[in-house]
């Protein structure tokens, strides 16, 4: 759970950056795979959004692992209140 809150704090200073408060149609899409897709779905997402080097796509499935061990409930109540917070942020 600290790790969400780790994950949403990151998210929100990004999303509300004074310098653009406009959010990344890409940063919406990674934090829903992130939380619904499965594990190899969710790879070829970033994969396709991000291509990032193998190591950060090493690190994202473990912290995965972790997360898709949440409840829907929990997940529906992060998406909820990112969602709330992208849209404050436009």
């Amino acid at each position: 759970m600290r790790l969400f809150l780790s994950v949403l704090l990151v998210t929100l200073a990004l999303c509300c950056s004074k310098a653009n408060g406009i959010t990344c149609p890409a940063l919406v899409t990674e934090v829903e795979s992130f939380l619904f897709l499965d594990m190899s779905v969710y790879k070829s997402v970033l994969q396709m959004l991000f291509d990032p080097p193998q190591e950060v796509i090493e690190a994202k499935m473990t912290v995965k692992a972790c997360t898709d061990q949440m409840s829907l409930e929990n997940k529906m109540l992060i998406s909820s209140i990112l969602a709330k917070a992208m849209k404050n942020c436009q």
